[in-house]
């Protein structure tokens, strides 16, 4: 795509009308469930079920064929057997829709040569038209600030600044879900399966002009254009970061993904080192892609990677020191000693006995003690080595020794702690037993702004991903 049209993108994430063609009143069928969506989310624009054999659908009038609909259509959803796909995208010509997503599958994804030769035409007949395709074999758009909820569903999120970008629908619907219950706002969010029009680059690269994102997450699989796509990448690093899933990294994931959206396969080294050439934020799962944009989320950027952390809330604050150490180490995160006189001062709060005071911290010794716990807080935060605080909590051993209110009383001092410095605080909760105290333990940070992560090992790779990225962009 020239990049003189990315900003037609907008009429996809805020069409003035969306039409599902295919919808039913079958309660079953997908279709159904994407008229349902869009009313429930209350989508400001026309929704237009099209089905000659309905005439409505969830209280929408119905109605035989995109011709016939008197408002503006800018995004057809496309929920029709192949066969019917190329009649589609004459009728979305004749209306003069900007786009057709193709929920539809079936094309070059099989690998056959003749779903290869369908999918050619249909880009091609869309191309004469002035159709752009999303698709074919793919989940399509969620807008939140547009009231476009995501897929066939209700699942919809207040709106925040992360963009996705997904050539798997499985993995973004699991992302899109990961966002609501770990605090990722999403500004935006795409799958365009096999990618056979508008592919990942031209979703990264109006991602990158969008002013309401602030960062980018992707997975990909593959591209038809790997310069194209390299020179995207570049170009949208140097201003908002990119943190990039690369699926089918090996061989055997290749050649699956060859049959999951018809990506062309490329060696792993080639993708590797494409992808350290262009300053894209490379993870290899989506528990760290989750866990980076979080943290990119919230902190923006990181002056160093050098972590003060405060171990043993209540209890057990040797051993996840130990822990804590390791899990930095492996990351290359920075676990500076404290100064001499931050380790004074610390003794003289919690004593020699039984604490550890060089950083990580063992605050154990307190024993729940909210006002020891914010001197601690203070003494780490002032440590001029230290760029960012950790919090190792503990939840099922806050709850079973503490007297019940404490653990929350803690956390409100934390978000309290973050707002007033400069420094960013993370909290590290691992879960336990107690899953309704976590889920609200975790739910107060979240709210308050805190990042949270079940595990120091988790946390430490996030925070080497953002400083790894903040260093670049300061040389750039």
């Amino acid at each position: 795509m020239e990049t003189s049209t990315l900003g037609g993108l907008d009429r996809i994430f805020f069409p003035r009308g969306i039409a599902i063609v295919g919808a039913s009143n079958n309660p079953e069928k997908l279709s159904h469930n994407w008229v349902k969506g869009l009313v429930q989310a209350g989508f400001p624009g026309g929704v237009y079920p099209i089905n000659p054999s309905e005439r409505e659908v969830l209280g929408q009038r119905a109605h035989a064929s995109m011709r016939d609909v008197a408002g503006p259509i800018d995004l057809a959803i496309v929920c029709v057997p192949r066969t019917l796909c190329l009649s589609v995208v004459d009728d979305c010509a004749a209306k003069g829709v900007f786009a057709a997503h193709f929920f539809t599958g079936g094309f070059s994804e099989t690998g056959r040569p003749e779903d290869q030769a369908l999918e050619d035409a249909l880009v091609e007949r869309a191309r004469r038209a002035g159709v752009r395709v999303i698709g074919p074999n793919c989940m399509g758009v969620y807008n939140p600030e547009g009231k476009i909820p995501w897929g066939p569903s209700d699942l919809m999120d207040v709106p925040g600044e992360v963009g996705f970008v997904s050539q798997s629908g499985g993995h973004a619907v699991k992302m899109a879900e990961i966002g609501t219950t770990h605090g990722i706002r999403y500004s935006k969010m795409v799958s365009y399966g096999n990618g056979a029009d508008l592919d990942g680059g031209d979703f990264i690269e109006y991602l990158g002009d969008d002013c309401r994102t602030g960062v980018i997450g992707a997975y990909l699989e593959g591209s038809r254009d790997g310069r194209r796509l390299a020179s995207v990448l570049r170009k949208v690093s140097r201003v908002k970061p990119v943190v990039l899933w690369k699926g089918g990294r090996t061989n055997q994931g290749a050649e699956t993904a060859a049959s999951h959206t018809g990506s062309m396969m490329a060696s792993a080294d080639v993708w590797s080192g494409m992808l350290r050439q262009t300053g894209v934020v490379a993870v290899r799962d989506m528990e760290e892609l989750a866990d980076t944009l979080l943290l990119f989320q919230q902190v923006k950027q990181l002056n160093g990677k050098r972590l003060g952390v405060v171990c043993g809330l209540t209890d057990g604050g040797g051993g996840e020191s130990v822990l804590s150490a390791d899990a930095c180490a492996d990351h290359g995160v920075d676990v500076p000693r404290f100064s001499p006189g931050t380790r004074e001062k610390l003794s003289s709060i919690y004593g020699e006995v039984g604490s550890v005071l060089r950083n990580p911290v063992d605050v154990s010794q307190g024993y729940g003690d909210v006002g020891k716990l914010r001197q601690a807080l203070g003494l780490v935060c002032g440590e001029p080595q230290i760029d960012i605080i950790a919090v190792y909590e503990n939840v099922e051993t806050l709850t079973r020794f503490l007297p019940k209110g404490v653990m929350d009383e803690m956390n409100r001092l934390f978000i309290e702690f973050a707002s007033g410095q400069s420094k960013p605080l993370v909290c590290v909760l691992p879960p336990g037993a107690s899953d309704t105290a976590w889920l609200g333990a975790r739910q107060l940070l979240l709210a308050g702004g805190i990042p949270v992560f079940t595990s120091m090992d988790r946390a430490a790779r996030a925070i080497a991903n953002v400083r790894s990225y903040s260093a670049r962009a300061r040389t750039s």
